[in-house]
């Protein structure tokens, strides 16, 4: 059992005064104080047009196009094209549908382009194309054995080196095309960001639906982001979310039990991680639940060291409490019909469980010695709180903070000592 003393923060935590205490990094403390505002006003045509003539949100772009053997030797290039590494956007292409590429390319059918932004002059960050890229790059290196060619099927089984020669002289006459977005198309760095996820959302994706998260994931890339995906690999979490122990092996070739797991899959426990960071800001709470997560992670681009500092403390201290105190089904509410835990982890309930214990960590000593009755406290809580509470899918603002506010009242109660309270919570 961990200690209260390994569950005490690091100096430099930014506390409020008003309250239940909360943990804040200092950017934190001033991420929502300028808002951007709406006008309800309607807008004249000559206003529109004038809004047009200023060149406002029209995309500035210039289109490139390489031979594919100049394209692999120009991603070596330091700094020139920053690829995702392929780990940090879970897997999508299995080998089957690398080959398929290939073999577009060497029937000359037309690939879509890539899709890149400027982020400097000359210096490129892929937004759309990474599978692509990957695909392209691991081709040309010997990693991919074709398989599962259809118009082809003489030339499974063997990788680029061993392909016959005319083969190989057709290939590497393919060309790759790529738009860049220049940095032109905005202003600043919070319209940039908006910006580049509205492009992200609207391109072909090469026939993947992705997910919110993963989306984010390519556009908000930077140390908050960094950080979200390190905090997903920490054991108590997984442990809670069925996910087998982290690996420095599943960063380069996740196991199987990985990449069938439509959680991780779609960076659902990256996107768990980000809700318990912004909805610590629940007042601030606007657009529904993916546009405030949005929202969180434009601004988090501002976040300092220091800022990703105290919040790995924040997030690391809440989990090991929340799992001294629930265990490795912490997530899992009770189900109030067949009277015992329910069979699954729901998010809706992790983010009230992290929330409400985060406000609490310099009391982590006396909830421990309070561990059973909170146990028992927050079983009673959901027995007699409506249905779906906190398990339901409204995400509306009072649904929100309703299921926040509810269970730091309990903890409070418990801490406190007060009477449990046996009616119905509404």
């Amino acid at each position: 059992m961990i200690s209260p003393e390994q569950l005490a923060f690091p100096f430099g935590c930014k506390i409020t005064t008003e309250g239940p205490l909360n943990h804040f990094a200092p950017s934190e403390l001033t991420m929502w104080a300028k808002i951007p505002t709406e006008s309800d006003r309607k807008m004249t045509d000559d206003e529109i047009n004038a809004k047009y003539s200023k060149r406002e949100l029209r995309i500035v772009t210039e289109s490139n196009r390489e031979q594919l053997p100049n394209f692999v030797e120009a991603l070596k290039r330091q700094n020139w094209m920053e690829l995702r590494p392929f780990y940090q956007r879970r897997p999508r292409w299995d080998p089957i549908r690398q080959s398929k590429l290939i073999e577009s390319f060497i029937m000359n059918i037309p690939v879509p382009p890539l899709f890149v932004y400027e982020s400097d002059l000359a210096k490129y960050e892929v937004m759309d194309g990474q599978q692509r890229i990957t695909a392209i790059q691991d081709f040309y290196s010997n990693k991919l054995t074709l398989e599962g060619l259809e118009q082809w099927p003489e030339l499974n089984g063997r990788i680029y080196d061993k392909l016959p020669s005319e083969i190989r002289k057709g290939i590497d006459r393919r060309s790759i095309s790529y738009i860049v977005l220049l940095k032109e198309s905005a202003e600043t760095t919070e319209e940039e960001a908006l910006l580049r996820q509205q492009v992200f959302e609207r391109l072909n994706t090469g026939g993947v639906e992705l997910e919110n998260q993963e989306i984010r994931n390519c556009i908000y890339h930077g140390k908050f982001n960094k950080l979200l995906l390190d905090l997903t690999k920490n054991s108590k979490f997984r442990e809670a979310w069925g996910l087998p122990a982290y690996s420095e092996e599943e960063d380069k070739n996740p196991p199987e039990e990985l990449a069938k797991n439509r959680f991780f899959r779609q960076m659902q426990d990256a996107e768990v991680v980000l809700r318990f960071f912004a909805l610590r800001h629940a007042e601030n709470y606007r657009r529904g639940m993916a546009g405030f997560l949005d929202l969180y992670m434009v601004r988090s681009r501002r976040f300092t060291d220091e800022d990703v500092s105290v919040l790995e403390s924040v997030f690391r201290g809440t989990i090991d409490l929340a799992y001294e105190i629930y265990g490795r089904q912490m997530f899992h509410p009770w189900d109030k019909t067949k009277k015992t835990l329910a069979e699954r982890p729901y998010v809706a309930y992790a983010d009230a469980v992290l929330v409400g214990i985060s406000r609490h960590l310099e009391q982590a000593d006396l909830l421990l010695q309070k561990k059973t009755e909170i146990v028992e406290r927050t079983r009673n809580l959901i027995t007699n709180s409506l249905s779906g509470t906190f398990t339901g899918q409204k995400n509306t603002k009072k649904d929100v903070q309703d299921r926040i506010r509810l269970f730091d009242e309990m903890l409070q109660g418990a801490m406190k000592g007060d009477a449990q309270s046996d009616t119905e919570v509404v």
